[in-house]
C-alpha cells in the first residue's frame, strides 16, 4: 500500500514543487522580524529596509527571465539552477559582515527565489493533465499563503534562539532536500525549443522594474521632501516601459511575449493577479498594525485574529481547485468569489470598528475563504490559454503581475 501511494503522481510531483515554492515565498517575510537584530549587528539602521526591498526587486525581475529560459532549456533544469543559486546566496547572506554585503547577497538570493516560484507554477502545467491542474494550483496557493503567514513567526523564533544568521542557514538543508526531491520530477514530454535570449529586453525590463519598485517604496513614507525622487523614478520606469514594449513587438523571441496579452483571457487573468496580490498583501500588512495601535492587542493576539484570514485563503484555494477539477469550470469561481470579497471589504469599512474580536475574526475568515477562489484559478486559465510551448513565460507573467500588485498594496 505504501509503495502504491509513493508511485501516485501527487506524491511524485507535489513535494518537488512545493518545497522550492515554500522556500522562495517564506524568504519574502521571514527576515522582517530579524531586521532590528541585523541592524544592531551590522549597523547602518537607515539602510536595513533594503534587505527586504532588494529581494522583492530581484524576484520580480527573475520571474519572467526563468519563465523564458524554462521554455527554451527545460523547466526542471531551470528549477535546479534556481535552487543552486538560492542555496549559494543563503550562505552568502549568513556570512555577511555589512548591510551592503547582505543587500547584494539578497539580490542574488532573489534571483534564485523568483525562478523557483515561476518554475514551480510552470511545472504544474507541464506535468499535470489540464483537468487536474486546478487541484494542484489550489495546493500551491495554500503553500504560498502559509509561507507568507508563518515567515515572520519562524524568523522571530530563529533570531531569538540562534541569532539572525540562522534564518539564512536554515534554508540550506531545505534547499538541498528540495534538489534531491526535484530529481523525481518526470522528464519533459517534448524537446524544449532553443531560442536566442533577449538580453536587450532584459536590460529594458530591469530599467522598468527597479525604478518602479524604488518609487513605490519611497512613496509609501509620504515624505514631501522625496517627491522629486518618486516622480523621477516613475518617469524613468514609464520611459523604459514604452521602449520595452516597442522592442518586444519587433523581435522574434521576446523576453515578454506581449502577443499573449492580445488574448482577453490572459490579460484579464493578469489584471486579476495584480489586484488580488495587492489586496491580500495589504490586508496581511495593515491588519496587525490596526490591531496593535487601534485595538490595543498584543502581537500574539493580533496574530491569532489574523490567522483565520490566512488559513481560510488556503482552505478556499484547495476547495476551489477541487470544484474546478470536478466541474471543469474556472472563471465562475473567482468572479463570484471576488464579489463576496468586495462585499466583505465594504462591511469592514462600515461596521468593522463596531465588531467584537469574534465578529471581526469571522468576517476576516469569510473574506479569506473567497480570496482563495482566485490564486490557483488564474494560473490554470493562463496555462490553458497560453499552451505548452510558452508555459514558463505565461507563469512568469502572472508572477510578475502578483509582485507588482503586492508592491502597490504594501
Amino acid at each position: 500500500m505504501l509503495v502504491r501511494l509513493s508511485n501516485h503522481p501527487f506524491f511524485q510531483i507535489f513535494p518537488a514543487i512545493m518545497l522550492p515554492m515554500f522556500l522562495a515565498v517564506i524568504d519574502q517575510t521571514i527576515v522582517s522580524t530579524a531586521l532590528p537584530a541585523i541592524a544592531a549587528s551590522l549597523g547602518s539602521p537607515e539602510r536595513v529596509s533594503w534587505v527586504i526591498v532588494s529581494y522583492l526587486v530581484a524576484t520580480t525581475i527573475a520571474a519572467p527571465v526563468y519563465g523564458n529560459l524554462g521554455d527554451s532549456f527545460g523547466r526542471r533544469r531551470m528549477m535546479m539552477i534556481g535552487l543552486a543559486v538560492f542555496i549559494g546566496a543563503s550562505l552568502l547572506c549568513a556570512s555577511a559582515t555589512s548591510i551592503e554585503w547582505l543587500t547584494l547577497a539578497r539580490i542574488v538570493q532573489g534571483l534564485g527565489g523568483g525562478g523557483l516560484m515561476t518554475c514551480a507554477q510552470a511545472l504544474v502545467g507541464e506535468t499535470v493533465p489540464p483537468r487536474e491542474r486546478a487541484r494542484y494550483q489550489g495546493f500551491l496557493a495554500a503553500v504560498i499563503v502559509s509561507a507568507t503567514t508563518v515567515g515572520p513567526v519562524i524568523g522571530g523564533l530563529l533570531t531569538e534562539t540562534f541569532g539572525w544568521r540562522s534564518i539564512f542557514l536554515a534554508s540550506v538543508p531545505i534547499g538541498l532536500l528540495a534538489m534531491l526531491i526535484a530529481t523525481r520530477l518526470p522528464p519533459p514530454s517534448g524537446t524544449p525549443l532553443r531560442r536566442r535570449f533577449d538580453w536587450l529586453g532584459l536590460a529594458l525590463f530591469v530599467a522598468f522594474v527597479v525604478p518602479l519598485l524604488l518609487g513605490l517604496e519611497q512613496a509609501r513614507d509620504f515624505d514631501t521632501s522625496g517627491t522629486l525622487a518618486v516622480i523621477g523614478c516613475l518617469a524613468i520606469s514609464i520611459a523604459a516601459l514604452i521602449v520595452l514594449v516597442r522592442w518586444e513587438r519587433r523581435i522574434e523571441a521576446p523576453l515578454l511575449p506581449l502577443s499573449l496579452l492580445r488574448r482577453p483571457a490572459l490579460w484579464h487573468a493578469n489584471a486579476l493577479a495584480v489586484f488580488h496580490g495587492g489586496l491580500i498583501v495589504s490586508l496581511i500588512t495593515f491588519l496587525p498594525l490596526y490591531m496593535r495601535v487601534v485595538r490595543g492587542m498584543s502581537a500574539a493576539e493580533s496574530g491569532l485574529v489574523l490567522l483565520p484570514l490566512t488559513a481560510c485563503v488556503g482552505l478556499g484555494s484547495m476547495i476551489t481547485g477541487w470544484l474546478v477539477t470536478r466541474t471543469g469550470r474556472t472563471a465562475a469561481f473567482p468572479s463570484w468569489g471576488m464579489m463576496v470579497v468586495s462585499a466583505g471589504m465594504i462591511a469592514l469599512v462600515l461596521v468593522g470598528d463596531r465588531l467584537d474580536v469574534m465578529g471581526l475574526t469571522i468576517l476576516l475568515g469569510v473574506i479569506g475563504a473567497f480570496l482563495g477562489t482566485t490564486m490557483g484559478v488564474v494560473q490554470v486559465i493562463v496555462q490553458f490559454v497560453a499552451g505548452p510551448a510558452v508555459l514558463g513565460s505565461a507563469a512568469g507573467f502572472v508572477q510578475f503581475s502578483r509582485s507588482i500588485g503586492a508592491a502597490i498594496g504594501t
